[in-house]
C-alpha cells in the first residue's frame, strides 16, 4: 500500500477543494447522515475510549480518535493529545481528516499531512497535532460509512500495510460498541412502551351455585351491573337477564362450559340505567363438591369498558411493537399472538394458538425457558431472562414471564442482533488481545526460538484446540529453485523440528507430545507441511484426521495417536519474515468446536505473521552476535606457557549485549624471556568500544613485545602513540612483569614490576592462603588523557606458588553496590577458594560463578597466573611450555634489564 496516499483516490480536484468536496459528498448522503444519527442518538458507550486508546498503543502513537460523522463531526472516543477544538460545538466536516477517510470508504494513510496539499492547510494539520495521520473507515450495521477511527502523531511516519490492518480490527470493535449501544437503547423504548400499556382495573367478585342457580354478589359486582345494592340478584337467571341481548346466549353458554371445563372466562355488555351498556370481563373456577360433581362457581368481574374503547388501538399497538406477545392459559395452550411473535416464531398465529406451548416449541423442553415459565406460575411474580433458542429459529431473545391468573403472558425481545454485535465486539477485543499478547510475549526476549515455541499456548483456545510450532533451521530456510526441489525438499525434512505444542485439554496434552514428538519422520511426501513449505502460504485441511492419516507412513506410532486426538480441521500457517519462512504454525480444531471464521483465519495469519517476522530478527541477531563474538575471540589471543608459569586467561561478554565491549586482557613475552600481564578496559560497551580495543591493546601489546621495556615505559609509550595516531578514546590499564634473577631463583621468590593506570587493583594470592591487594602504590592517569604524563613502576616480590590476578571492573562493579564493597567481596572470594587448593583453571572458572549475577550488566575480562615451585617439575595443568623461539627453555644466564629512563642494562632471567 502507498505510504502517503488512500487506497481509494480523494473526491477532490485540489488541495483545497478536497476537505470541502468530501464534506459535501457525506452531507448529501441523507440515509447515512440518518444512519450516523442514530447511532448518535444511542449515546457514547465508554468502550470507544478504550478502543481509541488500544488503537494508540498497538500502533505505538500518542494519539487516537472515534469519530462519528453525520452533517458534523461528533467526537465520540479519544485518547492522547487532541486538536484544539471549536468552542461552538461539534466541528464542521471540512476540518478534519477523518472526512477524508469516510469520503473514501477506505483506509487513509498519509506520512506527512505538512507535506501533503490535500490536508496541509487544516486545523489539526497547522495546530502541530498531526504530522501523520492513519484512519480507518467506521462502518454501521447496514454497511453505510458513518464516521472513523484514526490514530496520528504529531511527527511524519510510514505506515506499513500490517498497521493499516491492524487499525481496521479496531475499526471493527468501535463499530460492534456503537451498534450495540443503539440496539440496547432502542429496546429500552420499545420495553417501556408495552409496561405502560398493560393496566389494572377494579374488580367485584361472585359465587354461583349451579344445582338450584343461587347467586350472590358483592357490592362491586352491583355496581358494575347498574344495581343498587338493595335490590337481590338472588339467581343466574335475574344475572343474565341485565346482560345486553346480543350477549345473553353467549353469557349463559360461558357458564355451562365452565361446568364442564372448571374454568371461567366470558366477556359481555350490560345494560345500565338511562340505557348506556358496559363491557365486563368475568374469570373464575369451578370447586367439586363431596360427590365429585360442580358445587360453586366462583368468579372475579372487572369492568373493561376503557380497555374495550381503545381495543383497536391497543390490538394496533400490539401488532406494531417490535416485541413478541404471546399468552398461554393454564394448560399451557396458546391464547394469543401478535405479529412480532409470528416472526420470532416462525410461525404463524393459526398454527400457534389452540396448541401447546410444548408441542410447539419443543427444544424448549428441560432448557432455561421451561424453568423459567414454570418458576414464573409457581411463585406468581414475573422472570426476566435472556436466552437462545437453537435451529430451525436459531435466535436470541430477552423474555418477560408475567403470571396473568392461571396462565402466563411472556414478552419476547429479539436481542440477536444486539447479541451478535456483543459477541462481534467480544470477539474483536479478543483478537486484538490476542495480538497484543503475541506481541509482547515475541519482544520480551532476545531468544525469538523460546518466544515462538511459547506461542501454541497463546493460540489455543482462541484460535483452535490445540497447535503443534515447527521451527525451520537458519541452514533450511532458503530459497531454491524449483529444479533443485527434491533436494530442497529433503533438506528442510532434515531442517525441520517440533519446538512447540499444546492442547486446551490437559489430559490430552500427553498424545499432544507424543504426536510431536514423532509426526515428521513419520510423514510422506505428500505432507501438508512441505505443501505449505512449498507455496509459502497457508493451507487449510478439512476433514482433519483422514487427511492427515492419509500423509502418514503406516505401521508407525503417530496414526494411532492421530485418531485418538480426532481432530476435525486444521490449518498449516507458514511463519514468513523477510521473504523466508522459519517456521510453521499447525492449528488444529476438534470435534465440538465451530469451522474457523474468517476473523480467525485473519488473526491466525497475523500472528504467523509476527511469529516468522520474530524468529527472522533472532536468526538476524544469532549472525550478529556470532559475528561479534568471532571478532572479539579474534582479539583475545591464547597466552604463552613460560617456565614454571601457569597463565589462564577468561572472557564473560554481558548478558543484553552483542556480545563485544572494552575489554581486554593480554600475556606476552619479552625478547629477554620476561612474562608480561596485561589487563584493560576501554570506555563505552559496544562494537565502537570493541574497535577502539583493538586499537589500544595493538598499540600496547607491540610496543611491549619489541624489546625488554618496563610496564611504565609500555604504558607512557603507547600514551605518546595514541596521540599520535589520533586514537580519542580512554582506557584503563595494568602492564605487569614477572622477572626473576638467578640469586631470585635460587631462592624461590620472583618480582613482579607493575605499572596502573587507573585500573582497579590486582589482586595475589599468596601460598598461605592469604590475599593481599596491590592497591597501596598511586594509581596513574588514565592512557589517553595526557601523552606526556609520568608512568611510574611498582614492584613486589612474590613467593613461589602465589597467584596473581588480574580483572577488569564489571568482576566487581555493580550499578547497587559500590566499588569498595566489590573489592571486599572479591578477597573474600578469594580467600574461600585458596583454602580449597584447586587448579588454576578451576579458581578462575569459580571465581567468575561466585561473583557474576546471573545477567551481568558489563563485560569482564581476567588473567591470572601462577607462580609454580621451580625445585620440582613443571606440572602438568601448566601446559606443554609454549614459548617463543627465541627463548630457552631454562634461564641460565642473566638478561637485560630495562632502566624507567635509559637503555637495558643486565637484568633478570626468563621467568
Amino acid at each position: 500500500m502507498p505510504q502517503d496516499s488512500s487506497r481509494r483516490p480523494l473526491p477532490a480536484t485540489g488541495a483545497a477543494a478536497a476537505p470541502w468536496a468530501a464534506s459535501r459528498a457525506l452531507s448529501a448522503d441523507e440515509p447515512r447522515v440518518a444512519q450516523a444519527r442514530r447511532l448518535q442518538r444511542g449515546g457514547t458507550p465508554p468502550g470507544l475510549q478504550r478502543v481509541a486508546a488500544l488503537a494508540a498503543r498497538l500502533l505505538d502513537v500518542p494519539s487516537g480518535r472515534v469519530s462519528l460523522l453525520s452533517d458534523v463531526q461528533h467526537l465520540a472516543g479519544a485518547a492522547g493529545p487532541q486538536p484544539p477544538a471549536g468552542e461552538d460545538g461539534p466541528e464542521p466536516l471540512a476540518q478534519w481528516l477523518c472526512t477524508q477517510t469516510a469520503a473514501a470508504g477506505a483506509p487513509l494513510a498519509i506520512a506527512d499531512t505538512r507535506a501533503d496539499e490535500r490536508v496541509a492547510h487544516l486545523p489539526s494539520v497547522t495546530s502541530g497535532v498531526v504530522g501523520s495521520y492513519l484512519g480507518a473507515p467506521l462502518s454501521a450495521g447496514d454497511g453505510r460509512v458513518v464516521g472513523a477511527v484514526c490514530v496520528f502523531q504529531p511527527s511524519p511516519r510510514a505506515w506499513s500495510e500490517q498497521d493499516v490492518l491492524l487499525l481496521e480490527q479496531v475499526a471493527e470493535e468501535a463499530s460492534a460498541h456503537l451498534e450495540l449501544a443503539a440496539i440496547s437503547g432502542e429496546y429500552r423504548r420499545s420495553r417501556t412502551l408495552l409496561e405502560v400499556a398493560v393496566q389494572a382495573a377494579g374488580i367485584g367478585t361472585f359465587e354461583l351455585e349451579p344445582a338450584g342457580g343461587r347467586l350472590v354478589w358483592d357490592e362491586q359486582m352491583h355496581a358494575l351491573f347498574g344495581v343498587r345494592p338493595q335490590d337481590p340478584v338472588e339467581d343466574l337467571d335475574r344475572a343474565v337477564g341485565r346482560v345486553h341481548p346480543d350477549d345473553q346466549a353467549q353469557a349463559r353458554a360461558d357458564v355451562d362450559a365452565a361446568l364442564r371445563s372448571g374454568v371461567y372466562a366470558s366477556a359481555y355488555r350490560v345494560l345500565l340505567p338511562g340505557g348506556s351498556t358496559r363491557w365486563l370481563e368475568g374469570r373464575g373456577r369451578v370447586l367439586g363438591g363431596a360427590d365429585g360433581e360442580p358445587a360453586r362457581l366462583v368468579g372475579a368481574v372487572h369492568d373493561v369498558s376503557a380497555q374495550r374503547q381503545v381495543t383497536q388501538r391497543v390490538a394496533a399497538a400490539l401488532e406494531a411493537m417490535a416485541v413478541g406477545y404471546v399468552v398461554v392459559d393454564a394448560a399451557w395452550r396458546t391464547v394469543y399472538a401478535n405479529a412480532e411473535a409470528e416472526r420470532i416464531t416462525g410461525q404463524r398465529r393459526e398454527q400457534l394458538l389452540g396448541r401447546s406451548l410444548w408441542e410447539v416449541f419443543p427444544r424448549a423442553v428441560g432448557t432455561v425457558f421451561e424453568e423459567h415459565y414454570r418458576r414464573a406460575v409457581h411463585s406468581g411474580r414475573p422472570e426476566v431472562f435472556e436466552a437462545h433458542y437453537p435451529e430451525p429459529l436459531d435466535v436470541w431473545v430477552e423474555v418477560r414471564a408475567v403470571p396473568e391468573g392461571e396462565g402466563l403472558a411472556l414478552y419476547f425481545l429479539d436481542i440477536t442482533a444486539r447479541k451478535r454485535a456483543q459477541q462481534a465486539a467480544e470477539a474483536a477485543a479478543a483478537r486484538a488481545e490476542l495480538l497484543a499478547a503475541v506481541t509482547a510475549e515475541l519482544t520480551a526476549t532476545l531468544d525469538g526460538e523460546q518466544a515462538v515455541a511459547r506461542l501454541a499456548k497463546l493460540v489455543v483456545p482462541a484460535l483452535g484446540d490445540w497447535c503443534v510450532i515447527t521451527l525451520v533451521e537458519d541452514d533450511a530456510a532458503v530459497s531454491t529453485p524449483a529444479s533443485a526441489r527434491a533436494t530442497r525438499e529433503e533438506h528442510l525434512r532434515r531442517g525441520l523440528r517440533d519446538v512447540g505444542w499444546w492442547h486446551r485439554d490437559e489430559r490430552l496434552r500427553p498424545l499432544v507430545q507424543e504426536y510431536a514428538a514423532h509426526r515428521l519422520e513419520e510423514l510422506t511426501e505428500s505432507a501438508f507441511v512441505w505443501r505449505a513449505l512449498r507455496q509459502s502460504r497457508p493451507v487449510p485441511i478439512p476433514d482433519a484426521t483422514r487427511a492427515i492419516t492419509a500423509v502418514l507412513r503406516p505401521g508407525g506410532r503417530v496414526r494411532p495417536v492421530l485418531a485418538e486426538l480426532a481432530p476435525a480441521s486444521a490449518a498449516v500457517f507458514p511463519l514468513r519474515g523477510r521473504g523466508r519462512t522459519v517456521g510453521l504454525m499447525t492449528v488444529f480444531a476438534g470435534p465440538d468446536r465451530a469451522p474457523t471464521s474468517v476473523e480467525e483465519l485473519t488473526t491466525a495469519g497475523e500472528v504467523a505473521a509476527r511469529a516468522g517476522l520474530a524468529l527472522d530478527s533472532t536468526r538476524l541477531y544469532r549472525q550478529q552476535r556470532d559475528l561479534a563474538e568471532g571478532l572479539q575471540r579474534s582479539l583475545l589471543s591464547e597466552p604463552p606457557e613460560p617456565d614454571h608459569g601457569q597463565v589462564v586467561v577468561r572472557y564473560a561478554p554481558a548478558a543484553e549485549a552483542a556480545q563485544v565491549g572494552g575489554d581486554w586482557y593480554d600475556a606476552f613475552m619479552q625478547p629477554a624471556g620476561a612474562t608480561v600481564l596485561v589487563i584493560g578496559d576501554v570506555i563505552g560497551h559496544d562494537t565502537q568500544a570493541a574497535a577502539a580495543m583493538s586499537q589500544v591493546r595493538t598499540v600496547v601489546r607491540t610496543l611491549g613485545a619489541l624489546e625488554d621495556a618496563s610496564p611504565a615505559q609500555v604504558l607512557a609509550r603507547a600514551d605518546r602513540a595514541m596521540a599520535n595516531l589520533q586514537i580519542t578514546t580512554t582506557a584503563t590499564a595494568i602492564v605487569a612483569r614477572l622477572e626473576q634473577s638467578l640469586d631470585e631463583r635460587e631462592r624461590g621468590v620472583t618480582r613482579m614490576r607493575w605499572s596502573n593506570a587507573g585500573h582497579p587493583p590486582a589482586m595475589v594470592v599468596n601460598p598461605d592462603g592469604a590475599v593481599l591487594a596491590l592497591a597501596g602504590v598511586h594509581a596513574d592517569l588514565l592512557l589517553g588523557v595526557l601523552p606526556d604524563t609520568e608512568r611510574k613502576d611498582s614492584e613486589v616480590v612474590l613467593d613461589r606458588g602465589s597467584t596473581v590476578v588480574l580483572y577488569t571492573d564489571g568482576l566487581v562493579e555493580r550499578r547497587d553496590q559500590p566499588l569498595q564493597e566489590g573489592l571486599e567481596r572479591l578477597q573474600e572470594v578469594l580467600e574461600d577458594l585458596a583454602a580449597e587448593d584447586t587448579d588454576l583453571d578451576t579458581l578462575v572458572d569459580r571465581l567468575l560463578q561466585e561473583m557474576l549475577p546471573p545477567d551481568p550488566e558489563d563485560d569482564v575480562a581476567v588473567v591470572a597466573v601462577r607462580l609454580h615451585r621451580q625445585d620440582r617439575p613443571r606440572p602438568a595443568e601448566a601446559g606443554p611450555h609454549r614459548v617463543p623461539p627465541h627463548v630457552p627453555p631454562e634461564p641460565d644466564a642473566p638478561v637485560a634489564r630495562p632502566r624507567a629512563d635509559g637503555p637495558a642494562t643486565p637484568g633478570p632471567a626468563p621467568c
